[in-house]
C-alpha cells in the first residue's frame, strides 16, 4: 500500500438502483468531508443508461469500474433476484481480487465496502490484503437486526415464517408478523433461503463494521440497541439518509432512458400545493394485471390528483419482473380500465416506466406517495416530508412497511386484499389529512426535521461517519 496520498475506499454495489445510489452518495460524502478517494465497482448485468448517467455524474475523486461479465445462463429461469445478485458476485470474485490487489499497490487503500448481497466479496478483499472490510446495508436498522439474528432464528423457529401465529420479536424492533419477513425467507426449500442464512453468517464472520443507511429518529429503539458495543459483533454506524438531491437528479434527467421528465414536472407546476399523490413502485416493481386495474379504479374513485409511473403488468405473478430493467415490457396503457385515461385526464398524469422521483417528491404540489416501500424511496420521501401509503411487493419491502406504519407511524398501510374501495379510502385519508392521515402527516414532518438535523455538523449521522473514518485511518 502507498503510504502517502489520500485515503482510498473501494466499494462494491450489487445490482439495483437502491444499492448503487446510496453507495455513490457515501463515496461523495467521504470525498467531500474527509478528502478520500474511491473506486466504485458495479456488475456488467446492470450497465443501463440510468446507471451510466449516475456514474458519469460522480466527481473526479471517485472512479467507477465495471467488473467483467459472467455467465448466469445455467441458473434456473425462476431464480429469485437475491440468488442472481449473489451468484453474479461469487463468479466475479477472481476478477475483483486481482483488481483490489492492484489498487492496494497504487493507492492508500484503507477499506473495502460491499453491500449485503456482495458479502462474499469480503473474502476477496481479505485475500487481496485489504485491512478493513465493511458491510454497507442500504436497508433499515430492522433489516440489519434480522441479519444479525437470522442464524439463531432459523434454528429456534423450525417451521415456515409465513405460518407463525406470533410475530418475530427482535431487540429494539417492531414485532414482525411471519408473512412480513423478507420474501427470500418465506420458503425453506428455496435456494434463496439458504443463501440468506449463509450471507448473514458471512457478514458476522467477515465484516469489521456495519454502515447503515438509516437514522436514529425513524428507528429509535433499534438504533439504541445496535449502537451499543456488543462482544463478537462489529460496530454499527447509522449514517443516513444517503439519497440523491433534486439538483443532482435534475442534472442527469436528460440521460434518462424514457419519456422526457419535463412533461410531468410541468404538469405538477400547474397543480395546487400538496394536492397530488405520486404513485410509483420503484425501478423494479410491477403489479399483476388485476391489481393494476384495481389501483387505477381506486385512484379514480378517490377523486384525488395523481401522478402515476405506469408499467406493464408483471408476468406469472413475478412482482420483480423489472428489477434489472425499469422499462415496460409492453404498452402499459392497454391494461388500464376502459375509458380510464379519458375520465381522469383532468386529475391524473400517467408517465410510462420512469419519472424523476427526487424532483417529483421535492415538488410543492406533491402531497403524498403511494410506494412499494423500497428503502431508498422511503428515505427520499421522508427527507422531502411526503407522507406515504404503503403497498409492499417483494424483498424486504413488507418488513419496511411494518416498521414504517406500526413503528415510525409515517405511512398508512394498505390491507392484503387491495380493491378499489380500500385503495381510494387510504388515498383520501392521506391526502385530506383526516384521522390517521393527520397523524402520519405530522410524524413525517417531524422525521424530515430529524433527518436534516442528523446530517448537520455535530448531528448523529455526521458524527457516526466521522467516527467510522477516524477508526479506519487510526488503525492503518
Amino acid at each position: 500500500m502507498k503510504d502517502d496520498g489520500p485515503p482510498h475506499v473501494a466499494m462494491l454495489a450489487t445490482p439495483g438502483m437502491g444499492h448503487l445510489i446510496p453507495l455513490a452518495e457515501l463515496a461523495k460524502r467521504l470525498a467531500a468531508r474527509h478528502g478520500a478517494t474511491a473506486t466504485l465497482f458495479t456488475f456488467a448485468s446492470t450497465a443501463s443508461p440510468t446507471q451510466r448517467s449516475i456514474l458519469a455524474s460522480l466527481p473526479p475523486s471517485i472512479s467507477s469500474h465495471r467488473l467483467p461479465p459472467v455467465d448466469l445462463s445455467d441458473l434456473p429461469r425462476d431464480s429469485l433476484i437475491e440468488t442472481l445478485m449473489s451468484e453474479e458476485c461469487t463468479r466475479s470474485l477472481p476478477a475483483l481480487t486481482g483488481i483490489l490487489g492492484e489498487l492496494k499497490r497504487t493507492t492508500r487503500l484503507v477499506a473495502f465496502v460491499a453491500d449485503f448481497f456482495g458479502a462474499d466479496s469480503l473474502v476477496a478483499a481479505r485475500d487481496a490484503g485489504v485491512a478493513r472490510r465493511c458491510l454497507f446495508m442500504p436497508e433499515s436498522l430492522h433489516a440489519l437486526s434480522l441479519v444479525l439474528h437470522l442464524p439463531e432464528l432459523v434454528v429456534s423457529i423450525p417451521g415456515e415464517f409465513r405460518d407463525l401465529v406470533e410475530p418475530v420479536r427482535l431487540p429494539g424492533c417492531v414485532p414482525i408478523p411471519g408473512p412480513d419477513m423478507i420474501s427470500p425467507l418465506q420458503d425453506r426449500s428455496s435456494p434463496a433461503y439458504g443463501l440468506m442464512v449463509r450471507l448473514a453468517e458471512r457478514c458476522r464472520a467477515e465484516a469489521d463494521a456495519f454502515l447503515i443507511n438509516s437514522f436514529d429518529a425513524v428507528e429509535p429503539e433499534a438504533a439504541k440497541v445496535l449502537r451499543q458495543p456488543t462482544p463478537r459483533r462489529p460496530p454499527v454506524y447509522p449514517i443516513g439518509p444517503l439519497i440523491r438531491t433534486a439538483e443532482c437528479s435534475g442534472a442527469n434527467a436528460a440521460a434518462a432512458p424514457h419519456s422526457p421528465p419535463a412533461a410531468c414536472l410541468e404538469w405538477l407546476d400547474e397543480q395546487p400545493a400538496r394536492s397530488v399523490i405520486f404513485v410509483s413502485f420503484g425501478s423494479g416493481g410491477a403489479l399483476p394485471a388485476e391489481q393494476m386495474r384495481e389501483l387505477a379504479l381506486g385512484l379514480e374513485l378517490s377523486e384525488q390528483r395523481f401522478l402515476w409511473v405506469l408499467r406493464s403488468p408483471s408476468d406469472e405473478d413475478s412482482l420483480s419482473d423489472n428489477y434489472y430493467d425499469a422499462a415496460s415490457k409492453k404498452d402499459p396503457f392497454v391494461y388500464l380500465p376502459g375509458g380510464f385515461v379519458e375520465r381522469t385526464k383532468k386529475t391524473g398524469f400517467l408517465v410510462p416506466s420512469w419519472a424523476p422521483q427526487i424532483q417529483v417528491l421535492a415538488h410543492k404540489a406533491t402531497g403524498g406517495f403511494l410506494t412499494h416501500c423500497g428503502w431508498n424511496s422511503i428515505l427520499e420521501s421522508l427527507v422531502h416530508g411526503v407522507p406515504m401509503v404503503a403497498w409492499p411487493l417483494f424483498a424486504e419491502q413488507r418488513l419496511n412497511a411494518v416498521m414504517l406504519s406500526e413503528g415510525a407511524g409515517a405511512a398508512i398501510r394498505l390491507p392484503e386484499v387491495k380493491d378499489k374501495e380500500t385503495i381510494a379510502a387510504a388515498v383520501r385519508k392521506l391526502m385530506a389529512g383526516e384521522g390517521k392521515g393527520a397523524v402520519v402527516r405530522a410524524k413525517v414532518a417531524e422525521l424530515q426535521n430529524a433527518a436534516a438535523e442528523g446530517l448537520r455538523e455535530g448531528g448523529a449521522a455526521t458524527s457516526s461517519l466521522d467516527q467510522f473514518v477516524e477508526n479506519l485511518v487510526g488503525e492503518e
